[in-house]
């Protein structure tokens, strides 16, 4: 059997994004979250605020040092699996990330050590620093790359010379036009992550009654975030979708399952997509509603997905159905911040109950959201790497075989199986053993003692029995 090199390279692409998107979008709001926690120790020297900081630090220093691995290992693929994309699209690409390594990079990697290991050892004002530009580092970070990948999606500001991308234009191409809607979009969406983590196991925290005090704290701020942040990223998703229906209309129509251009279209609760027959099965919709939401008329007019020739098209059902995902995890998340605020206004919102059980669960609900939104955008552009003007044949490496590709793909999988079992087990295990005494004191004083000298982001985790060691948090999550 013939191995196809573009499909496994994409197949490859899709599996290292997909682990790779679930730490920087967490990494950016936890980031900004140990920031603020930081600020209200500064002004109040409240020493809670410093104990959530100090145990959130050592979650964060784990999940950077695993989102920096796996992207780098993304940014090694462009060479070895899309090398023509690269080199047409190098002109902007280039620049656009170096960027990133220069202000992002650089500023993460000069200030990261002091935010890890400098509490007790710098002036408060001086770690405050360190935090807060840390966060803004992640922030930078996250700005370029969705520059690049928001220009691919809607390229302005250059010209093809000699099968070459040639900027004519950094202001148009830097803000292209789907790039404001992307950065808010995702920026709410790591601030949400973050938001959700924290309140998952803050509550099983307080049904262990570990903590209770400090750990109603960090509920009852993530609570408020997540009933300001649900609602406003539904509001800016609806913008986000105008934008793309008005740049990438054939995207817009496979989410929505529009075959033929027309009008009072139904929003699809569900369907089975059948792109070889261009047509839907089983449908179970809403009259008239996908007209509303997209054109703001019942008689609205929605651009049908037969509009573009079969081989233009992109993969219809992973479209349909990723951005279904996505919606009902949203609505999922602004259900339960309203059941937050009934329960807030009721005076049980610290009580242990159903909603705390809810709670922990929903812990995997942001990063599952994140992967199928960015599922519905990647292959909703198919098959263009850069929209209309590189496609996925054009970028890929002429000399990349169906068997390179797969070799390539199983050692990505075997090394991430391993690395990111690992990661998360010891995460997890910073999480069970719990918010020790210690992190409201000095923490490093016993390491400065021994003489030891942590060198690696890692090593501000702690040993894995981190928390109470002599005895770590009982029980199960039910």
């Amino acid at each position: 059997m013939e191995l196809d090199p573009l499909l496994i390279s994409r197949i490859q692409f899709a599996f290292v994004v997909s682990f790779h998107a679930i730490f920087p979008v967490f990494t950016i709001g936890l980031a900004s979250y140990i920031a603020l926690l930081e600020s209200l120790h500064f002004k109040t020297n409240n020493p809670q605020w410093a104990q959530l900081s100090r145990f959130w630090t050592k979650v964060f220093a784990v999940t950077f040092g695993m989102g920096v691995v796996s992207g780098i290992v993304m940014s090694f693929q462009f060479g070895t699996n899309w090398s023509n994309f690269s080199w047409m699209s190098a002109n902007f690409l280039g620049p656009i990330l170096s960027y990133e390594v220069v202000t992002a990079f650089f500023l993460e990697a000069a200030f990261l050590g002091v935010l890890l290991f400098g509490r007790d050892k710098v002036p408060k004002g001086t770690h405050l620093f360190a935090a807060l530009m840390v966060a803004l580092g992640t922030f930078i970070s996250s700005f370029w790359i969705l520059v690049a990948n928001s220009w691919m999606h809607t390229p302005a500001g250059v010209e093809f010379q000699d099968g070459i991308l040639h900027v004519r234009s950094w202001g148009e191409a830097i803000f292209n036009p789907s790039f404001p809607y992307r950065f808010a979009h995702m920026a709410v969406a790591s601030f949400l992550t973050g938001a959700f983590v924290v309140a998952g196991v803050s509550a099983w925290y307080l049904m262990k009654q570990h903590q209770v005090e400090v750990n109603r704290r960090a509920l009852s701020m993530c609570l408020w975030l997540i009933l300001i942040l649900a609602p406003a990223q539904a509001v800016i998703g609806d913008f986000h979708g105008l934008n793309t229906l008005e740049y990438q209309p054939v995207k817009v129509a496979a989410m929505e399952g529009n075959w033929e251009t027309q009008s009072n279209v139904p929003l699809l609760l569900f369907a089975l997509p059948d792109q070889a027959a261009q047509t839907n099965r089983f449908e179970i919709g809403i009259p008239n509603l996908a007209s509303i939401i997209l054109t703001h008329s019942a008689d609205g007019v929605v651009p049908g997905i037969s509009d573009t020739p079969v081989e233009e098209q992109p993969p219809v059902a992973i479209v349909f159905w990723s951005f279904r995902i996505m919606v009902g995890i949203g609505l999922l998340m602004i259900a339960v911040a309203l059941w937050g605020l009934v329960l807030r206004m009721r005076g049980q919102l610290y009580k242990p109950g159903l909603f705390h059980r809810i709670l922990p669960l929903m812990i995997a609900t942001p990063f599952i959201a994140v992967i199928a939104g960015w599922f519905t955008t990647e292959v909703g552009r198919s098959p263009w790497l850069v929209h209309g003007m590189i496609s996925l044949t054009e970028g890929l490496t002429p000399s990349l075989t169906g068997g390179m590709a797969l070799a390539t793909l199983i050692g990505y999988m075997s090394v991430y199986a391993v690395v990111y079992s690992a990661g998360g087990y010891y995460i997890w295990r910073l999480v069970m053993g719990g918010m020790d005494e210690g992190d409201s004191k000095d923490s490093h004083s016993n390491t400065a003692e021994s003489g030891a000298h942590a060198k690696r982001p890692l090593s501000a985790g702690g040993p894995i029995t981190q928390g109470s060691p002599a005895s770590p948090i009982k029980g199960d999550w039910s």
